[in-house]
């Protein structure tokens, strides 16, 4: 019963933050195309669908991901998990399978991203092929893997975010003067598409857990930027995967021409 009240509760809320979207639509539609709705009765019954999908989403949430992310993170960084005494706690080098379990989460969610997905379908068809569906989605959770990685690593370790998002960006402008042009937008669009609703809950999630669970850390300090490294690292790997590649197609041709 406290569960059928909480999803009436959430789906409530969850008609009202789409209600605004909806007045824009059907406001711009009648009032400035001045156009009647083509399928009125599939527009109403797709809407629907969408408020039960977000409700039952949002309820999955509060049920599932969140808890077992955390849940995750707190067993991961249990002192008698990892064998070690109280004083040691702090050491990144007794972490590995909190990086591991990140960067498996990191790639898992990030492949199953339904933005990501949809992204990579435009791409190959804009591109006629020319890029990959599954070598853009894997080149991207590739990125997302090592970006959640090393934001546990920053999280155990407790020094500064903006060393790293600093140095990232950094390492992005460098790219992007050597990257083929036809790479650099979907790049950075890339890196925007993965902080969607797969992968986010379950990160932000681990970050909470990791930094309630490592002492001397603080939830609202350390616990969040996990998502700033999501969206950092995939912009680097997708431009890196293009240069291989177009690295590669060059010693081809050079080899093919001797």
């Amino acid at each position: 019963m406290n569960s059928l009240h909480s999803f009436l509760d959430i789906l409530l809320a969850t008609v009202w933050d789409v209600l605004p979207i909806v007045l824009i639509l059907f406001g711009f539609r009648f009032l400035v195309l001045r156009r009647p709705l083509p399928n009125p009765g599939a527009v109403a019954s797709g809407f629907i669908a969408v408020l039960l999908g977000l409700a039952f989403f949002l309820q999955g949430l509060e049920q599932a991901l969140f808890p077992i992310g955390k849940l995750m993170a707190q067993q991961l960084t249990n002192m008698e998990f990892l064998g070690i005494a109280a004083d040691q706690a702090t050491e990144w080098r007794h972490y590995g399978w909190v990086y591991v379990f990140a960067a498996a989460i990191g790639f898992a969610t990030t492949i199953a991203e339904p933005s990501l997905i949809a992204v990579a379908i435009k791409a190959n068809q804009v591109s006629a092929g020319g890029v990959g569906t599954w070598g853009l989605r894997v080149a991207v959770a590739i990125g997302v893997a090592i970006g959640i990685a090393l934001g546990t690593f920053r999280i155990v370790t407790g020094t500064p975010l903006h060393w790293y998002i600093i140095s990232g960006y950094i390492v992005v402008i460098v790219q992007t003067l050597f990257a083929p042009r036809s790479i650099i937008a979907l790049a950075y669009d890339s890196g925007g598409v993965t902080t969607s609703t797969v992968t986010v809950p379950l990160v932000a999630a681990l970050g909470l857990g990791l930094a309630s669970s490592v002492p001397g850390r603080s939830p609202l300090l350390d616990g969040f930027g996990l998502i700033a490294f999501a969206s950092l690292f995939p912009i680097i790997t997708v431009m890196g995967y293009a240069q291989i590649a177009e690295w590669m197609s060059k010693r081809g041709q050079r080899n093919t021409n001797e």
